[in-house]
């Protein structure tokens, strides 16, 4: 059985990772915890600048921080409406019925984003994805500690991840398809036998016109 490997920021959604943090670093307990978060996060923003365009592993380590103290209790809670708010208004038009010509042909979807685990989960269960492979925070004592557990799903260690389930999974890599928008993805699109552009960059539509790969628009 083959497999469909879908990027999300930029390629199933208009939304990326500051969104849905952003959401949770606004509604804290209380308004005085939010206040502290948003300055917190202001500090580190010329950090996550700078890290967005050297190095996508950086970036998200450098962003998760922000989550650093919140419970257990309240990341699981405000998901749903996190997920409602922000995500699901911004999933762009054409990307439940590219997933759903994956799943008519019988292919695992899985979703492949630097986004957390517990949200991906949301927009799985909303498209019909099989699968996701995504961020987990660490959590200690019901709290998260602002780390990323190991492997960190970011830039070249999305091809690496995306071998290893398909090799867990029995899928053929040749027999697969890899869907995203961007250049920096380009090793989690070379690995398949089926890559195509959605969406794409400046860069990536230049690289699949000069392979022909497909390029697909879902906006």
């Amino acid at each position: 059985m083959a497999a469909s490997y879908f990027d999300v920021d930029g390629t199933l959604i208009r939304t990326n990772l500051v969104h849905p943090t952003l959401y949770y670093v606004l509604n804290q307990n209380t308004p005085l915890h939010s206040l502290a978060k948003l300055g917190g996060a202001l500090v580190k923003a010329p950090w996550l600048v700078w890290a967005e365009t050297r190095d996508r592993r950086i970036f998200n380590e450098l962003l998760f921080t922000s989550y650093g103290g919140m419970s257990e209790d309240r990341l699981v809670g405000l998901a749903v409406e996190t997920f409602e708010r922000v995500i699901k208004p911004n999933i762009y038009p054409g990307a439940r019925d590219l997933v759903q010509t994956s799943l008519d042909k019988g292919h695992d979807v899985v979703l492949v984003s630097g986004a957390l685990d517990f949200l991906m989960r949301l927009l799985a269960e909303h498209l019909g994805a099989t699968d996701v492979i995504a961020n987990r925070l660490e959590i200690k004592d019901r709290f998260a500690t602002g780390k990323l557990l190991r492997p960190v799903v970011a830039g070249p260690e999305k091809s690496r991840l995306i071998r290893e389930h398909a090799k867990d999974r029995g899928h053929d890599l040749d027999e697969c398809f890899a869907y995203s928008d961007s250049y920096s993805d380009v090793p989690m699109l070379s690995i398949v036998g089926h890559p195509a552009a959605v969406n794409p960059d400046r860069k990536l539509s230049l690289l699949a016109n000069a392979y022909h790969w497909p390029i697909i628009h879902v906006d």
